[in-house]
């Protein structure tokens, strides 16, 4: 399959889900890269799956997987949450 077959097979798909917004391959790779960080795949598998040379090129898509970023807890608030289930409220 050649490059511009994908690029169509591509847009073709975007219309048929009645996708509005620009798609391409790259924006499909992004968001293959970004799912897999949501699924807490670890960066390093994802990094071999897109085949980056360098591990800071796919730490980028890290930026963009914010979900994940916001649900991570610090130790601290694992400690306070331990501290609530022990203390009764009150």
């Amino acid at each position: 399959m050649t490059t511009r077959q994908l690029n169509r097979a591509c847009h073709a798909a975007a219309q048929m889900a009645e996708i509005s917004k620009r798609v391409s391959l790259h924006t499909l790779r992004h968001s293959f890269a970004t799912h897999l960080l949501e699924q807490n795949i670890d960066v390093r598998v994802i990094q071999v799956l897109l085949g980056h040379a360098k591990l800071d090129t796919t730490a980028l898509y890290t930026r963009v997987a914010t979900k994940t970023i916001s649900e991570v807890m610090s130790p601290l608030e694992h400690i306070a949450l331990k501290l609530k289930e022990v203390r009764p409220p009150g």
